[in-house]
């Protein structure tokens, strides 16, 4: 098994094992515990160094743990978008967005935000519409005359 997978293996473990509840207990247990001990080491600083390096030691690696999964996760997000992108109707053009530059990202953010702003107007107008409807329907409805076109007369 070469590095790079055995890394991956033991970042995705690491990664799954830090998000459970149990774990979270267990570092709050180990806090309450060095906490506790303070009277024993008389709150020295080798007692307040050890909380301190471990935390440090600890905050380091799982920095990379972390952004090793994070990386992972979403490669497979954006490419399961592709893929969504790809077999539906959408413009294919927007594959791989991620890669574009700065500028073309926010011509395009612009473009998608004035169909956005137009779809919100036509959505107002509908609302509108309906809210036109809906005074229309609160009215009570007038019953025609007797002998009128309602009685066949």
């Amino acid at each position: 098994m070469n590095a790079s997978k055995l890394f991956r293996r033991f970042a995705a473990a690491t990664s799954a094992a830090a998000g459970k509840p149990a774990t979270f207990i267990a570092a709050v247990a180990l806090v309450l515990l060095w906490a506790a001990t303070g009277p024993l080491f008389h709150f020295g600083d080798t007692w307040q160094l050890v909380i301190n390096t471990g935390t440090t030691i600890i905050t380091f690696l799982m920095v990379f743990l972390i952004q090793n999964t994070q990386n992972r996760d979403s490669a497979a997000l954006q490419i399961k978008l592709d893929e969504l992108i790809r077999s539906s109707r959408a413009h294919n053009a927007l594959l791989d967005l991620e890669e574009l530059d700065e500028q073309t990202l926010e011509r395009i953010r612009a473009y998608y935000c004035r169909l956005a702003g137009e779809a919100r107007e036509q959505l107002e107008d509908v609302e509108a519409a309906l809210a036109r409807a809906g005074e229309r329907a609160d009215r009570p409805l007038r019953r025609a005359p007797r002998g009128g076109p309602a009685a066949g007369g």
